[in-house]
C-alpha cells in the first residue's frame, strides 16, 4: 500500500531526447550488423561466380557489395552524430548541475553574511584588540628585571631545593647490628683445659741452653788469678 503514495520522478524533455537518441543508436548498430552480413554475403557470392566462370553475375555481386559499403559509411556517420549529441547533452547536464551547485553555494554565503552584523564584527575586533593590549601589558610587567632581594630569595630557594635533592639521591646507610646478633655471629675457639706440652726436641734444646748459661755465669763469678 505504501508504494501507491511514492512520487514518480518527473520526465523532462532532456530525458526524452536522451532516450530517443539511445534508441536510434541501438537501431543504427543493428543496421550496421545487417549491412556487414550483406556485404560479406555479396563478396562470397562473387567468389563463387568467378569460380563458375560467370563474369557478368560476379561483377553484379561486387557492385551490390560496393553499394552496401557506401550505405554502411553513411550509417557510420549517423552513428557518430548520435554519439556526439549524447555526449553534448551529458556535458550540458553536468554544466547545469555545476551551475546549480554554485548558485546554491552563493545563496548560502549571502544568507550567512546576512546573519552577521557589521557592528558586532567591529565590536568583536575592538574587544580582541583590548584583550591583546592587556595581555601585552601583563607580559611587560612580568618581563621586568627582579630586585637584588628577589634574586637572593630565588638563589636561596634554589640552594635549598638542590640540598633536598642531593639528600634524597644519597644511598641509605645500613642500620647497626644489635649486640645479641654480633655475639651470635661471632664464633670463638674453645678455651684449653690442660697445660700445653712442648715437643721432645724443643725440650732438649731448652735444657742445653740453660746449662750453657749456668756455666758462663760461674766463669764470670770466679776471681781472676793475682
Amino acid at each position: 500500500m505504501g508504494n501507491l503514495f511514492v512520487k514518480k520522478p518527473k520526465i523532462t524533455e532532456v530525458d526524452r531526447a536522451i532516450l530517443s537518441l539511445k534508441t536510434q543508436r541501438r537501431k543504427l548498430a543493428q543496421y550496421q550488423q545487417q549491412l556487414d552480413a550483406v556485404i560479406e554475403a555479396e563478396k562470397q557470392a562473387a567468389r563463387d561466380l568467378i569460380r563458375e566462370k560467370k563474369k557478368e553475375r560476379a561483377l553484379l555481386a561486387l557492385k551490390k557489395k560496393k553499394a552496401q559499403e557506401e550505405l554502411l559509411k553513411q550509417v557510420d556517420g549517423w552513428l557518430i552524430n548520435v554519439e556526439q549529441q549524447l555526449a553534448d547533452i551529458e556535458l550540458a547536464s553536468k554544466q547545469k548541475a555545476v551551475f546549480e551547485s554554485l548558485k546554491a553555494g552563493n545563496n548560502a554565503i549571502k544568507a550567512i553574511q546576512g546573519e552577521i552584523n557589521l557592528d558586532d564584527v567591529q565590536k568583536l575586533m575592538d574587544d580582541s584588540a583590548e584583550a591583546k593590549a592587556y595581555q601585552d601589558e601583563i607580559n611587560a610587567i612580568l618581563g621586568e628585571k627582579l630586585s637584588a632581594e628577589d634574586e637572593e630569595e630565588i638563589l636561596a630557594e634554589f640552594e635549598n631545593l638542590e640540598t633536598q635533592i642531593t639528600l634524597q639521591d644519597m644511598p641509605n646507610v645500613p642500620e647497626p647490628l644489635q649486640s645479641e646478633e654480633i655475639e651470635e655471629d661471632l664464633e670463638l675457639p674453645d678455651v684449653p683445659t690442660k697445660v700445653p706440652v712442648a715437643p721432645k726436641m724443643v725440650k732438649e734444646n731448652v735444657e742445653v741452653a740453660s746449662s750453657e748459661i749456668s756455666t758462663k755465669r760461674k766463669v764470670l763469678e770466679e776471681p781472676l788469678p793475682a
